[in-house]
């Protein structure tokens, strides 16, 4: 086979492999739209998005459960943010090299921990402590906030990292030769070019969060009403489809997918707001 062969014929691999993604998406948006239908046609819209969840009364309201996903979202990423922004700071520009190597590593264990043993390590320890503590279940949002700032450590230290370490060497070395500390060049500097790429990284962090089921199901407790603290038990969208789905029938059951849709649509929107954080005139930290 010559070269001009085979070279067409690698391009048609490649070509059908991407068609293959762009078609599996295309299915999964179909197919979910497909059995939410039924929902929206026969309950109606303002029924799916109403604060009651009542499938004997005909009530099929996921309102309760996407507040439930937002706030146990944002619980994480405000815990987690924070940390996750500071590893990655002490990784660039304060550890040794040779202990780098060693925390980038628990970063990376940390990531491939199964969620139903973090989830399991939530209900055995991190309930009970919060129960003490409050004197309440120890189950809602607070509980599940604390487990996904966990999860998203590592996918946000990560990408904040790589974002930091595109910063071209030039920057901090100007910075330093005006006379400027270590901490003013790193904040005044590194993190606002690094900016795009950092808010990239909390933005999926919070993709991660919202999409996250096992875990947050282990240690947010079974109620389908909107929570009135920390501590009171709440659903989420991905839980409430956990526990009812293999029941399900009718209308709850296309009710059941249209949340899946609505989940479907908001981690759609998260990837099309990173393309828009990372494609500015600053692209990780690299000027284009």
């Amino acid at each position: 086979m010559s070269s001009i062969s085979r070279e067409w014929l690698i391009k048609r691999i490649l070509l059908v492999a991407a068609m293959v993604v762009v078609l599996g998406l295309a299915m999964v948006v179909y197919f979910m739209a497909k059995e939410s239908l039924p929902a929206f046609r026969e309950a109606g819209p303002a029924n799916l998005f109403s604060a009651t969840w009542s499938p004997r009364d005909g009530r099929y309201g996921m309102l309760v459960f996407l507040v439930g996903t937002l706030t146990t979202a944002a619980g994480g990423l405000l815990l987690g943010t924070p940390l996750a922004l500071s590893l990655a700071l002490f990784l660039t520009q304060v550890a040794p090299r040779r202990s780098r190597a060693l925390f980038s590593r628990g970063v990376e264990i940390l990531a491939g921990i199964p969620s139903i043993v973090l989830g399991w390590l939530g209900f055995t320890m991190l309930v009970p402590w919060i129960r003490k503590l409050s004197g309440s279940s120890g189950s809602g949002i607070l509980a599940a906030s604390i487990i996904l700032a966990v999860m998203v450590i590592p996918t946000i230290t990560a990408i904040s990292k790589d974002a930091l370490e595109a910063v071209p060497a030039s920057y901090a070395q100007a910075s330093l030769a005006v006379g400027a500390t270590r901490w003013q060049t790193t904040w005044r500097v590194l993190l606002p070019a690094a900016r795009p790429g950092i808010l990239a990284a909390v933005i999926l962090g919070l993709g991660r969060a919202v999409g996250e089921t096992m875990a947050v199901a282990m240690v947010i407790g079974p109620a389908s009403v909107f929570p009135t603290s920390l501590t009171t038990p709440t659903h989420t969208l991905t839980t409430k489809i956990l526990m009812e789905m293999g029941e399900s029938t009718g209308v709850q059951r296309s009710s059941l997918f249209a949340m899946g849709l609505v989940l479907l649509l908001l981690a759609m929107a998260l990837v099309l707001l990173v393309r828009r954080v990372s494609g500015g005139p600053f692209k990780y930290g690299v000027v284009e």
